[in-house]
């Protein structure tokens, strides 16, 4: 977890400004609109509030918002109490607003949450040496015994590398790191480097058994584009076995979506500009989470002049570059949001738009780096560009 505090301040600023400004707008009746231990995934997607149906595939879950009323805070209620609690934890920021019965209870279930979480963290930290992932990286080759969550949670990203042709692989580690992404001390990496890591990687030569887990010798596993999302689902689980049935949670721009607010109206999302400040859209959800993907808080500017992002696509082991800006992703399970926030940032416009006529298990928002925007059709009646953004180009993903 070295060196985190000094990435996310600058992070937590940003998203103070997004959810001002993002305010500001609302009040003035505006349109409706991983670093080094968790390194694949980054989001930046800010909070407000609003009401809906259920999410089943977003069709019905869009029905009947359109007259929905955009609020600006966590309301109060006569009988639930907001209990908010933020904390670093897993190399980012959390943020958990949940409404209880009354404070205490409250904080002793965001206690336990927190716990929760930092139980996840002392599994998947690619830098503790203690941790569970370390000892599978440092293996040289033999089985290791694994946890039940670390089986769990790469069962899926293995399933989901294959589902997507390898645009996310979870052996992508050693490239990433070449790059400078984990350390911060970025460089661009000669070719023939590049090559020499892309052959210890692969998501196919992973051999998961039960619980036993072997790598070849000389791989690593990152979890980074998979743990916020594994994260986020099992906090929905934990509340909801604690009787919360309304709660907002921030895993570092990773959005859960915990029912709705307690009146039965919708959570308002600002999306964030990935070009300057602020905000470019709103989005109104409820029961669900929401994941953005991009390159523009993570890179640097190499000596040739060129702009590198941390998402690296599999197979060039180079940044990926294809024309996207950002790509947020919204599903019932925020793992597969997580994934595929990432996955479809590697495949670029075309590969995504197909990828996900062919899936239809969630929808998505692309920004183009022309200021396009593309929305699946589940999400055109609770989507809207904000007033100072109608000039981008707008266009509706059909089947």
């Amino acid at each position: 977890m070295r060196g985190y505090m000094k990435r996310k301040k600058t992070f937590i600023l940003a998203a103070l400004i997004v959810i001002f400004l993002f305010l500001s707008a609302c009040r003035g009746g505006g349109d409706s609109g991983s670093d080094g231990n968790f390194s694949q995934g980054e989001t930046s997607v800010t909070e407000s509030i609003v009401a809906a149906e259920s999410f089943a595939g977003m069709d019905s879950f869009a029905a009947g918002t359109e007259s929905s009323v955009m609020a600006e805070s966590f309301p109060m209620t006569e009988s639930l109490a907001v209990v908010t609690e933020s904390f670093p934890v897993m190399d980012t920021y959390v943020t958990l607003t949940i409404h209880a019965e009354g404070k205490e209870q409250g904080r002793e279930i965001l206690e336990e949450a927190k716990g929760k979480l930092e139980g996840l963290e002392r599994l998947w930290s690619v830098t503790d040496e203690e941790s569970e992932l370390y000892q599978i990286n440092h293996s040289d080759g033999a089985p290791v015994t694994v946890s039940p969550e670390t089986r769990e949670i790469l069962s899926f990203a293995l399933d989901e590398a294959a589902e997507t042709d390898g645009a996310l692989d979870p052996t992508i580690y050693p490239v990433l790191a070449a790059w400078g992404f984990t350390t911060g001390e970025n460089r661009i990496p000669p070719p023939e480097e590049i090559q020499e890591l892309l052959d210890k990687t692969g998501y196919e030569k992973v051999v998961l058994d039960g619980e036993q887990l072997q790598l070849e010798e000389g791989m690593m596993l990152d979890l980074g584009a998979v743990a916020k999302g594994y994260a986020g689902d099992m906090l929905e689980e934990f509340l909801e076995e604690k009787g919360i049935t309304s709660a907002l949670l921030d895993l570092g721009g990773n959005i859960q979506a915990v029912g709705a607010k307690p009146d039965g109206s919708l959570w308002n999302l600002g999306l964030k500009d990935p070009f300057g400040e602020g905000v470019f859209a709103s989005l109104r959800v409820k029961d669900c989470a929401v994941v953005t993907s991009g390159a523009y808080e993570r890179f640097f500017i190499g000596e040739d002049g060129k702009h590198y992002g941390h998402i690296i696509d599999p197979d060039t082991g180079y940044p990926a570059d294809n024309g996207l800006a950002s790509v947020t992703v919204v599903a019932d399970r925020g793992l597969l949001c997580d994934a595929l926030s990432t996955a479809l940032f590697v495949m670029g416009r075309e590969r995504a738009a197909e990828f996900w006529r062919e899936r239809q298990d969630f929808q998505m928002i692309l920004v183009t780096e022309d200021r396009e925007v593309l929305v699946t059709e589940g999400l055109e009646k609770i989507f809207a560009l904000d007033r100072n953004h109608k000039k981008w180009d707008l266009e509706v993903l059909r089947p």
